[in-house]
């Protein structure tokens, strides 16, 4: 019984160990991300640059709501796209066919960009000041809400038909986000979702939420994004 004890507490001890261990690395991945993340906001504000870090579960429809916002904007003023997946160049050609500058970041394993990631791929780039600069991360709710870009605003994205819960589900991808955008709109006849459940649950998380209600495939709602977007580029100019 005694011997069964001692193994017990030198099991529990070496778990609270190994787990003190795992979350000083975390807490040092982070830090350094967010001094990166702090240059790279410097860079941008010095040419500004207007930076929106674009997260969403996979299927959402980022980037069909990029291509939209992409056709509207790109004869208003300078715009550019950084695209993260982790395979493929897919996305990042379907920007590039809208004959807008867009580097690919691919991730291989990881499941969000980091603010390193970005520092090195703007080095790469040509932005012009007063300008736009879109962020695509990669199709996760999860990790990409711990890392700080160096952007103005994130932008979170939820489809009518992932459910009104979603929110709740990921509370700190929702808690983190500047801006929550409902998307597939146009489908709310053939689901159950609400769009006042969704705006509640997300309220219960973050009350500053700035709500976009859209459709990127039919264009309902874009129009106002869009104009949104232009201001925050005046604004950012004085």
């Amino acid at each position: 019984m005694h011997a069964l004890g001692i193994a017990h507490e030198h099991g529990r001890h070496h778990s609270e160990n190994r787990n003190s261990r795992e979350h000083l690395v975390e807490q040092n991945i982070l830090s350094e991300n967010n001094l990166i993340a702090a240059r790279n906001r410097g860079y941008f504000e010095a040419k500004s640059v207007f930076v929106l870090n674009m997260v969403s579960s996979p299927g959402s429809g980022k980037t069909t709501l990029l291509e939209k916002t992409l056709f509207n904007l790109k004869s208003r003023l300078p715009i550019a796209v950084i695209e993260g997946d982790q395979q493929t160049d897919n996305d990042a050609d379907r920007i590039r066919a809208l004959e807008v500058p867009c580097t690919q970041i691919n991730t291989q394993n990881g499941c969000h960009l980091d603010a390193a990631m970005i520092h090195h791929a703007v080095k790469k780039m040509n932005l012009q000041g007063n300008s736009l600069l879109f962020i695509e991360n990669v199709g996760n709710l999860v990790c990409p809400a711990l890392f700080d870009l160096g952007e103005n605003k994130r932008v979170v994205l939820i489809s009518v038909t992932e459910g009104d819960d979603k929110p709740l589900k990921y509370p700190y991808m929702f808690d983190s986000a500047d801006i929550c955008i409902i998307n597939k709109i146009d489908l709310l006849p053939y689901v159950d979702s609400k769009i006042e459940r969704i705006r509640d649950n997300a309220l219960k998380i973050n009350s500053n939420l700035i709500f976009f209600e859209l459709s990127a495939t039919v264009g309902t709602g874009i129009d106002r994004w869009c104009d949104f977007l232009c201001d925050q580029v005046k604004k950012i100019n004085g």
